[in-house]
């Protein structure tokens, strides 16, 4: 079923003692802003952890409905929610899979790959976004090499920024062993290899997201997939712990529906109704219950309703 509402949303999560996104030109250092001390998580960086996700929970050998709208030009089922971007993966291949995807492979054969495709570049931009939750979710640019056009997705993401400054730790770690021998002989058989690890104490970040109905329809985008990115974006990181994240937890879930596909008010005036601030008398954060989260659904705007989800 498309969409037929636009959707606003507010994601609060938090991290203890970790680094939720490290910078790649700062050493690995966690993300911020250099003039506020505030932190920094990328939207790439929270579109990974639902990719993750979807390709954890959903059995991509299985459709995802038996619906007609949903079976392939040849007859055969749609896979609905394999994954585009993962790790490892080589986009021309999954490319060339819809080529074959829609009859027309004949279309891949020749040196200058990227021209061809003609009026075919159409159909297999559909079949991209039907077989594929990220790419009709997020979008794509699918022109390299093998042409599957573009698609604007119906889902966007803010950066998250945290609610404070924040400071990084960084720590001196040591591995008993080395790497080889030269390394040991170097060392007198002591084996030790130093390292540095980058941490965060702890903060509350905050990301806004946006859903239009408009861009929904055009890739489609529907409510089956809208119910699976909500429970994506409540327990992404439940699935994603590791040494640099082990304590990251989505703490709050704000969905602003609007009656119309328009919709009823300006995406900033509803983002500003939840507040998080320190409790009184709390200086620096070291636990989500140093904050409390100010929810303002006096006056809400007609045609809008807020829904908090997990």
């Amino acid at each position: 079923m498309s969409l037929t509402n636009r959707y606003d949303f507010v994601l609060l999560f938090d991290v203890k003692d970790g680094n939720p996104n490290g910078d790649p030109d700062a050493g690995n250092l966690p993300r911020l802003d250099a003039e506020s001390g505030h932190g920094l998580v990328t939207d790439v960086a929270l579109k990974r952890k639902v990719r993750n996700f979807v390709a954890l929970t959903k059995d991509k050998d299985q459709p995802a409905s038996p619906n007609d709208e949903f079976k392939g030009p040849l007859g055969a089922p749609d896979r609905r929610y394999e994954i585009y971007v993962k790790e490892k993966a080589i986009l021309n291949n999954q490319h060339k899979r819809a080529y074959i995807g829609i009859g027309k492979e004949e279309l891949l054969a020749g040196d200058d790959k990227k021209r061809k495709g003609g009026e075919a570049v159409d159909d297999a931009r559909t079949w991209m976004c039907r077989n594929f939750f990220d790419v009709r979710t997020f979008g794509a640019v699918m022109s390299t090499g093998v042409n599957c056009g573009q698609v604007r997705g119906p889902v966007q993401l803010t950066f998250a920024r945290s609610i404070d400054p924040i400071i990084a730790q960084e720590h001196s770690i040591t591995r008993m062993a080395v790497a080889t021998e030269a390394e040991a002989e170097k060392q007198d058989g002591d084996n030790r290899t130093m390292g540095r690890k980058h941490t965060v104490p702890y903060a509350l970040y905050m990301a806004h997201g946006f859903v239009s109905s408009f861009l929904a329809k055009q890739t489609g985008f529907g409510e089956d997939d809208l119910a699976l990115l909500w429970q994506a974006l409540g327990q992404m990181f439940e699935h994603d712990r590791s040494a640099a994240r082990g304590e990251m937890s989505t703490r709050g879930l704000f969905v602003f529906k609007h009656d119309s596909e328009l919709g009823n008010a300006p995406a900033h005036a509803l983002f500003e109704r939840i507040r998080p601030k320190l409790k009184e008398g709390i200086n620096i954060a070291r636990s989500f219950n140093d904050y409390e989260i100010a929810v303002d659904e006096s006056d809400m705007p007609a045609g809008v309703s807020l829904k908090r989800i997990g």
